[in-house]
């Protein structure tokens, strides 16, 4: 496929010599350089001009997509199905009211091999070619094969750390193969980025080709509103975002206003948000930014995809994402897939949802084998943006959980609170939604479910300086009817040498008993 292909990738081809899925990471691969004829020699990259910046040079550049495609179809719909709609149609549900999805067209992709896609998809990390340095764009051609790279709207999102969890999963879960990815490190600090450049790239397109859109709309329980807020902002759209009164950070608050949102406060919960924006949406010239709209999906898909690159190309055991609106576990099923579909690799890993037991439709849905399924009234969560009580995507999380024989499982506020402090007294600083996720784990670990050599990932959403009161409120042990037992608060001491010297000897004599 080389000869033919529009891409050139790099001619160093770095492989391991074999697969170790258990490989312990303090331990170096070995590689073997595969060498490159003479014709596949790729000439050093001229500087761009110097009048000219990288969308231009891009747009200079241009290269035709070879006949990619995509288009929406019903969810899971019955293969006999024709209906389907183009991505410029503005459009959210199917004909029976049901969910859409966004099909490609699975026979132009797979001209290309799965060699040729890795090749293709490393080759972009790290760059700044316009729009490939984003770890989004950089699977365009699985993404929004068709958009016009001059319409992108993007901040280099995606492309985040894989940390491995070193310390937490010895001390706490007896693993050597767990690692936490961190969606949050990301231009708004959370994973809500990945799917937000998609969406506003099509508004943008839409815009351009004179479709009745003046905004961009979403309800929010704090993160979609950042990104939403802030990718309008680049491109010059208005945004409104509609908010649950006195029921997110000030931090999260602060991002859509800072960023020249139209902020609507309202005497509601995030359900409450949902109807009325669908309602608005269903009046007004605003496009509707939630994860009702598939596009956002075709981003967050992209996180799984970059997980297997990260462990060049080798599949974890487990992946466990926080779930709320459910789009995100979804997300990951279809990026997995995809990746198997077209040979990338030959399995995918066993998913798992995490809730909080104060909103926990799908966890409720789950343990009772899957049987009819009933909102519930979300309480209050520390983890206030899984605070949902009427998911939208419920119908593709339990698809994407059946297909990947996945679980569900649910935090308590102070199991979810205590497993933050833990992890943030091993090195991390992660948002409660994460404790989610990690106590989880921590319930699948002590029940023999995970094994401690299963390579796993813990999907982190949001960046914890988003969720500092919280931190603030559990380390003062001031939150009611939590014991807070990992809580570090700090130590008064007068002002003079002795009394210093008396509790730092204190203090050291615990931690080493040579002092």
């Amino acid at each position: 496929m080389a000869a033919s292909s529009l891409f050139r990738y790099p001619t160093l081809s770095l492989q391991p010599h074999h697969h170790a899925a258990a490989h312990n990471p303090r331990t170096p691969l070995h590689f073997t350089p595969i060498k490159a004829s003479s014709t596949d020699v790729t000439p050093p990259k001229q500087r761009r001009h110097a009048d000219e910046n990288i969308r231009q040079e891009a747009h200079r550049r241009h290269v035709t997509n070879e006949g990619f495609s995509a288009k929406y179809v019903p969810f899971n719909a019955d293969p006999s199905s024709t209906e389907s709609y183009s991505l410029d149609e503005i459009v959210y549900r199917s004909r029976s009211g049901g969910l859409l999805d966004v099909e490609h067209d699975m026979e132009a992709l797979k001209k290309f091999d799965g060699q040729y896609w890795k090749n293709l998809f490393d080759s972009r990390v790290g760059k700044t070619n316009w729009p490939y340095g984003s770890g989004v764009w950089s699977k365009k051609e699985w993404v929004l094969p068709e958009i016009d790279s001059d319409d992108i709207v993007s901040a280099f999102e995606g492309n985040s750390n894989l940390f491995w969890a070193e310390r937490y999963g010895k001390q706490f879960l007896g693993m050597n193969d767990l690692w936490v990815k961190h969606c949050g490190i990301s231009h708004t600090g959370s994973f809500k980025d990945l799917g937000m450049t998609v969406l506003v790239s099509q508004v943008n397109r839409l815009r351009k080709m004179n479709r009745p859109v003046v905004g961009v709309g979403c309800a929010s329980t704090g993160d979609t509103s950042a990104a939403l807020s802030a990718y309008c902002a680049a491109a010059g759209i208005p945004s409104i975002v509609f908010l649950p009164a006195n029921r997110i950070s000030i931090a999260q608050l602060v991002q859509p206003i800072a960023n020249g949102a139209f902020v609507l406060s309202l005497d509601t919960d995030f359900d409450g948000c949902m109807q009325l924006i669908r309602e608005v949406t269903a009046e007004l010239p605003i496009y509707l930014a939630n994860s009702l709209n598939s596009l956002r999906l075709e981003g967050q898909k992209t996180a799984a995809i970059e997980i297997l690159q990260q462990f060049d190309w080798q599949v974890p055991d487990w992946v466990i994402v926080p779930g709320g609106n459910l789009g995100n576990i979804y997300a990951f099923y279809k990026g997995f897939h995809m990746c198997k579909e077209l040979g990338l690799v030959d399995r995918i890993p066993r998913l798992v949802c995490a809730q909080a037991a104060n909103a926990n439709p799908l966890y409720l849905h789950f343990k009772s084998d899957w049987k009819d399924f009933s909102a519930v009234k979300a309480k209050t969560t520390f983890a206030s943006a899984i605070q949902i009580g009427d998911p939208v995507s419920i119908d593709r999380a339990v698809y994407a959980l059946k297909k990947s024989n996945g679980i569900v499982e649910e935090a308590t506020e102070e199991e979810l609170m205590d497993a933050m402090a833990q992890a943030d007294s091993t090195g991390m600083f992660i948002c409660p939604h994460t404790g989610v996720a990690l106590t989880a784990l921590i319930k699948l670990r002590n029940s023999g479910v995970i094994k401690p050599t299963e390579r796993t990932v813990v999907v982190s959403t949001a960046h914890g300086l988003k969720f500092t009161q919280s931190k603030i409120d559990y380390h003062s042990k001031a939150i009611p009817d939590m014991a807070c037992r990992y809580a570090n608060p700090p130590v008064n001491v007068k002002a003079d040498f002795g009394s210093v010297m008396d509790v730092l000897k204190k203090y050291l004599l615990s931690h080493d008993s040579k002092v």
